[in-house]
């Protein structure tokens, strides 16, 4: 997990972004600021780095989207989300491992993905407002990044290049989705001729 960033528990939320962290445990409320120097936004900028989604982003960009996101962790077997919720946030894999499952024609759950350190997934739910085409679930203890619609559209509006670069990475990254799935698709499928 991130150092210097304690778990958040199960029972608490995010009001906000990287900036400082409101977290409600019950009736208490624990704030937990991160600053321009402080060690939490230097890993995320050194992970986003690496990601290619932002690979064509330099310093002051990263540290841009760096104040839009959210961090959190969650334990192995909770779910993230579920098939069919609705959606509007982007998540990261910092730690861990998520599967992501889809529910088959019999109702059984089946695992269509396995998501280890620096991969994303709910790339979609920033784009369109359909729900959830998947349940996202940690297979291990996990830490996340989360990007929400309402962070990047505020990034798209103050910082149009920024937006623009985010916009066409997804599209790389749902376009090399689609290749994918359609090439395991073919084999399953008989000629038709």
């Amino acid at each position: 997990m991130i150092a210097g960033l304690p778990k958040v528990p199960d029972n608490a939320f995010i009001l906000s972004g990287i900036e400082a962290f409101f977290i409600f445990i019950g009736e208490v409320m624990k704030k937990i600021t991160v600053t321009p120097g402080n060690q939490l936004r230097k890993e995320i900028i050194n992970y986003l780095i690496d990601f290619p989604l932002f690979d064509a982003l330099e310093g002051n960009q990263l540290n841009i989207v760096a104040e839009n996101m959210n961090y959190f962790e969650i334990d192995k077997g909770e779910i993230l989300f579920k098939e069919g919720d609705k959606g509007d946030y982007i998540c990261f894999v910092l730690d861990g491992v998520i599967d992501v499952l889809k529910k088959s024609v019999t109702g059984d759950s089946v695992v269509i993905a396995v998501l280890p350190k620096g991969r994303s997934f709910g790339e979609m739910s920033i784009l369109d407002n359909f729900p959830r085409s998947a349940t996202a679930k940690a297979r291990t203890k996990s830490a996340l990044l989360t990007l929400t619609r309402m962070s990047f559209e505020n990034i798209l509006n103050d910082y149009p290049q920024i937006g623009i670069t985010i916009l066409k990475g997804i599209s790389r990254m749902l376009s090399q989705n689609l290749r994918q799935t359609s090439s395991k698709l073919a084999d399953y499928i008989l000629p038709i001729a």
